[in-house]
């Protein structure tokens, strides 16, 4: 814990010449009475009264001092540092079409995919992340980030429906490639997962690539479920529909060939881990790394401290050691 203002803790010095007057102006202020000799009540105790007479003003001095000490701001550090360690960046590209929502894997496709990334997302805790979504557009959700918790937030609340439907492999790739492009590692990423054929967007799939080769970025694409006829259910539940989805492996396998990446694909949810647990194994590189921490104010149990301290003096004053003028 620090203090905001340090220099305040310099009022406490008030507190000198308050006890100093208090001392003063009791040493006389006990009541006399002249007689032949003190022997009768030499062995008589002092009145507990005395006693609660210097704990309320002992009392008023701690809620001096307290509220100097909150004036001084006590917080708990903010801090910041800058650490080299071993990692990579990597930016995820999630389709979240409506074929996602085919129920050959448990939930279905887009749960599953959901599950899996978030334990690959918590399981490279040194790893500067991104995230973006796809279907027939495409959104850069997250820029590159250590910071798991959000990142994990930001996969648990995406939801199908969130984007135009349809199947922009294109654009989801440039927006990925955007994304990663500011990062420091000399390694960087891309992990493209999807269940369809590019037929929407405006950036064709091949000139993505291109782009990503010469920028030095690999493309581990993903191709999830089977080609077959699917009951896929809307989002909210309320119809589903038989179509049939194919996956355009030979454009996701041009992808990752380009790029220097690899292809995959996951027939069911085994095999989708197993494909993330793989990915997993990715050279790492020394990158540079930012660390922040939150401040808090921390003044608020000075000010109670203070609070109860007054009213206690005050109470004390009130009633024990209430004087009839």
């Amino acid at each position: 814990m620090t203090l905001h203002n340090p220099g305040m803790l310099w009022l406490l010095l008030v507190l000198v010449p308050v006890i100093a007057w208090y001392v003063w102006k009791h040493r006389g202020a006990d009541p006399t009475l002249g007689v032949s000799t003190l022997l009768p009540v030499a062995k008589l105790p002092v009145s507990w009264k005395v006693w609660m007479m210097h704990v309320a003003f002992a009392l008023q001095c701690v809620a001096i001092a307290a509220m100097i000490v909150a004036l001084a701001r006590p917080q708990t550090h903010n801090s910041r540092s800058n650490s080299r360690i071993m990692g990579t960046d990597i930016v995820l590209a999630l389709d979240i079409s409506g074929s996602m929502g085919a129920k050959d894997f448990s939930p279905n496709r887009f749960e599953a995919a959901k599950d899996v990334a978030t334990k690959f997302v918590n399981n490279r805790s040194n790893d500067n992340m991104g995230l973006v979504t796809f279907a027939g557009e495409s959104l850069s959700l997250m820029p590159l980030t250590t910071d798991r918790p959000a990142l994990v937030n930001a996969i648990a609340n995406i939801q199908m429906g969130d984007l135009n439907d349809g199947t922009a492999i294109g654009d989801g790739l440039a927006s990925s490639i955007n994304r990663i492009a500011s990062g420091t590692a000399k390694s960087k990423s891309i992990i493209l997962l999807t269940d369809g054929t590019n037929n929407a967007g405006d950036v064709p799939p091949a000139t993505a690539a291109q782009i990503a080769r010469q920028k030095g970025i690999k493309v581990y694409t993903i191709g999830v479920g089977t080609n077959q006829k699917i009951e896929i259910t809307d989002p909210y539940g309320f119809s589903s529909t038989q179509m049939e989805a194919k996956i355009d492996e030979e454009s996701l396998k041009n992808i990752a060939h380009v790029t220097g990446g690899k292809y995959f694909r996951a027939t069911d949810e085994k095999m989708l881990k197993r494909v993330f647990d793989e990915i997993d194994a990715l050279e790492k590189t020394a990158i540079d790394v930012d660390r922040f921490t939150q401040t808090e104010e921390n003044f608020m149990p000075w000010l109670w401290i203070a609070f109860g301290a007054f009213a206690l003096s005050m109470l004390l004053r009130y009633t024990i050691l209430r004087r009839i003028p």
